[in-house]
């Protein structure tokens, strides 16, 4: 084994289903606060620059995923929201635009966002990706045979090649990648010397982070993204980190029936509003 370290419609939030409203989603004993998980979800996928606006965070990347390129409520505002709101929208609008992106706001469920997310709408922004956050706690289960931990250069190669991932984007995936500052494993599962899946965990404290969990489209539904996941719980476990959190599009059913198998739980929504 080798191991390398590295150190679309428009809707009000009143008509957003349930799920996306929920603010006190069941938790396991040991499930870590939603904020916290938040916090860590953002170290663990670092924008190229990013700016604090009075409790904003304004994320750039070069238009390498929303993520990384969207503005995030992250604290409650010092200043009155009535009178700020507009100002502070259009200032972002300005950021944004100067940058040649779109504008977009990652808005989540852990704190009330009715009022900006209704403004947002009344802008013309579109309501796109529900996403809902889980959580779960770690569990020892032993590596997979053909897991390896590869040095970055080689696990985004594998990863580009799964994904199709243009040059271009690999270029700024490679420098976010290389922005984080907690320890990652950059994991692949080989058949027969093949890639066939890959993933990404990030320690931070005592949370794993998982990311870019990803099966070539010829190996799916027979248990590889399950075995690489499993594989990074005992990666975390031995690094410390007591809890596992991901973050999955709402409609993904196949990646639902995953996770819930191996005791993710829902801890808290979000989802973007992307200006016209």
């Amino acid at each position: 084994m080798v191991q390398a370290w590295h150190t679309s419609s428009n809707r009000n939030f009143s008509a957003v289903p349930s799920n996306v409203r929920q603010r006190d989603a069941p938790m396991r004993v040991n499930a870590a606060p939603p904020r916290r998980v938040e916090e860590a979800s953002l170290n663990a996928w670092p924008a190229i620059q990013q700016i604090l606006l009075d409790g904003w965070l304004l994320r750039f990347s070069r238009g390498f995923t929303k993520r990384a390129n969207s503005i995030v409520p992250l604290y409650p505002s010092l200043q009155p929201l009535q009178d700020t709101i507009a100002e502070k929208v259009r200032y972002c609008e300005n950021l944004y635009a100067r940058e040649q992106l779109q504008t977009i706001f990652r808005l989540t469920s852990i704190a009330d966002p009715r009022h900006l997310d209704n403004y947002l709408q009344t802008r013309g922004y579109a309501y796109t990706e529900p996403t809902q956050v889980l959580g779960a706690a770690l569990v020892d289960f032993a590596s997979a045979p053909g897991l390896c931990l590869l040095a970055i250069d080689k696990w985004l190669a594998i990863y580009a090649r799964l994904t199709d991932m243009p040059v271009a984007a690999q270029t700024l995936h490679g420098a976010i990648l290389a922005g984080i500052q907690g320890r990652c494993a950059f994991a692949a599962l080989l058949i027969e010397g093949e890639p066939v899946a890959c993933g990404l965990g990030v320690v931070e404290q005592d949370l794993l982070g998982l990311f870019d969990i990803v099966t070539h489209p010829d190996h799916r539904r027979v248990g590889h993204a399950t075995a690489v996941v499993k594989s990074l719980f005992g990666w975390g476990l031995a690094q410390g980190a007591i809890n596992g959190y991901l973050q999955m599009v709402a409609d993904n059913h196949a990646a639902q029936v995953l996770y819930e198998n191996l005791g993710f739980e829902l801890l808290y929504d979000y989802w973007y509003r992307v200006s016209s």
